[in-house]
């Protein structure tokens, strides 16, 4: 049960500092972003990025000076093992960097600490950005097979060797470090990112990260761009003037409506009974101990 469609090639940040919007761009994914733009001249396209250029530098300079939140050594450390309760079934993240399974959601392979899939592009990219850096890996032979199955779930040119290697690689410390790397480039800091920005504490940018990681950042009603845009239809965030927990409260609820979506009857523990149990309980610096379900299993961390 991973993202709703294919992963994205590039976004653009254009909105005001306060409450940054990114727009990705998908091949065949599930991008919005559709109208017909006119062609702007080379002056005012200068003008554009420079303006995005100081934008992002005053977002960074807001950032800085707020408190670290998901992004603190052991936030991040429980984020991870959060998702994982959903991902794996496990607490102990750093096990899964050598998972590879079809799980029969027509995403092709799940593999990894964070579900990258051979049908999402985000495999694809994983092992691109790895063979880069280390050309005499043990993935890099199947990287013909892996453009051609992207955004399929097919298996042809993977088979039967490709599990197998996927799981020798995860033995070299260079693949999981390279694991991390694109976790935290594709899914992790970009959602830290904009719930700092949208004025959210430690909670809700985990809630933001495991939304990405399960609907993907695309812009469409099931990605997580998508789902924020719906939710500020609803309720403006908290550096609007919003409420936390009623911006929450919606946004998880429309996220459990686009989990339905995608697959009637799919299994919603992870906002029912986990996230949705955290903000009821007016946890919003997600502090520990925490006690959650996912499917049925409770996970306990003190």
């Amino acid at each position: 049960m991973k993202r709703a469609g294919c992963l994205v090639l590039s976004f653009i940040a254009v909105a005001p500092a306060a409450t940054a919007a990114f727009y990705f761009l998908s091949p065949g994914g599930e991008s919005d972003d559709s109208s017909a733009r006119p062609a702007a001249s080379a002056s005012a396209h200068s003008s554009a990025q420079d303006g995005s250029a100081a934008e992002r530098r005053a977002d960074d300079k807001m950032i800085a000076s707020l408190p670290p939140g998901l992004a603190a050594p052991e936030k991040k450390e429980l984020a991870q093992q959060i998702v994982a309760s959903a991902e794996n079934s496990t607490l102990d993240w750093h096990s899964a960097y050598g998972y590879i399974e079809d799980i029969g959601d027509g995403q092709g392979y799940t593999a990894g600490i964070i579900g990258f899939c051979t049908g999402t592009h985000d495999l694809l990219t994983l092992v691109e950005r790895y063979t880069k850096k280390h050309p005499d890996n043990g993935l890099a032979r199947y990287l013909p097979a892996l453009r051609k199955v992207d955004g399929t779930d097919s298996h042809d040119g993977l088979d039967p060797g490709f599990t197998a290697a996927w799981k020798s690689e995860a033995g070299r410390q260079a693949f999981r470090d390279a694991q991390d790397d694109e976790r935290d480039r594709v899914y992790f800091d970009p959602a830290v990112r904009l719930a700092k920005l949208d004025g959210l504490g430690t909670l809700g940018q985990f809630i933001y990260y495991d939304a990405m990681v399960f609907h993907g950042p695309g812009t469409g009603p099931t990605s997580f761009y998508g789902l924020r845009e719906a939710t500020l239809g609803e309720a403006d965030t908290p550096s609007q003037g919003g409420k936390e927990a009623a911006y929450l409260d919606i946004f998880l609820d429309l996220r459990r409506k686009a989990m339905l979506t995608k697959k009637a009857g799919l299994d919603t523990s992870r906002v029912d009974t986990a996230q949705r149990r955290f903000l009821y309980d007016g946890n919003l610096s997600l502090k520990t101990p925490l006690t959650w379900q996912v499917y049925g299993e409770t996970y306990r961390v003190r």
